[in-house]
């Protein structure tokens, strides 16, 4: 496999984790900003997840594929709901400046779970094909952690401009994003 295509896999499986970091760090900005070690986090989770899910599909190989092709879609969009709900509750609170971080914990995993389901296919895809994984799954890992710190970074500019019902527009992403890999399976 080409660095070129290996790349662009890697672009767009980075999509949701880009998109999930704005609503995250939408809803961080909200709580008094967003400090290094939430970068990291939240990069280094999304980045490792993204990393440890192709292998983990290419290990899998075509055994698994056909019991998760049918439901990974709505695994995504109930994690990503959940969050979402969460969010929303959460925002709406007085004392929301006290409320846990998102970027710890349980929500941490569930969202790094949630927006790496597609690295899985990914990884079973190639399996399928015959193809290495290492060289491939490391460039996702990369990509992913990188835009998961842009995506982080582009919401705190947002937020400062907006800093009223962030965490409505970050649930309202992730709703979408969850939408979206539903339909994308069902057509």
């Amino acid at each position: 496999m080409a660095l070129t295509e290996i790349f662009l896999i890697a672009v767009a499986l980075a999509m949701d984790a880009f998109t999930v970091a704005v609503a995250i760090g939408l809803h961080l900005s909200g709580r008094g900003g967003i400090n290094p070690r939430q970068y990291f986090r939240l990069g280094f989770h999304f980045g490792l997840f993204q990393f440890l899910m192709p292998i983990i599909g290419w290990l899998a190989g075509e055994t698994i594929s056909r019991y998760i092709e049918t439901f990974d879609h709505w695994i995504a969009l109930v994690l990503l709901v959940y969050i979402g709900v969460k969010l929303i509750h959460e925002g709406g609170r007085a004392d929301r400046y006290s409320l846990p971080d998102p970027t710890r914990g349980i929500s941490l995993i569930v969202l790094s779970v949630a927006t790496s389901i597609d690295a899985l296919a990914v990884g079973i895809s190639m399996a399928i094909l015959g193809a290495a994984i290492i060289y491939p799954a490391v460039i996702i890992g990369l990509v992913a952690g990188l835009f998961t710190l842009a995506g982080l970074k582009l919401s705190d500019r947002i937020s400062s401009r907006w800093r009223t019902r962030v965490a409505w527009l970050g649930a309202v992403i992730l709703f979408a994003i969850g939408l979206k890999i539903v339909i994308e399976h069902t057509l």
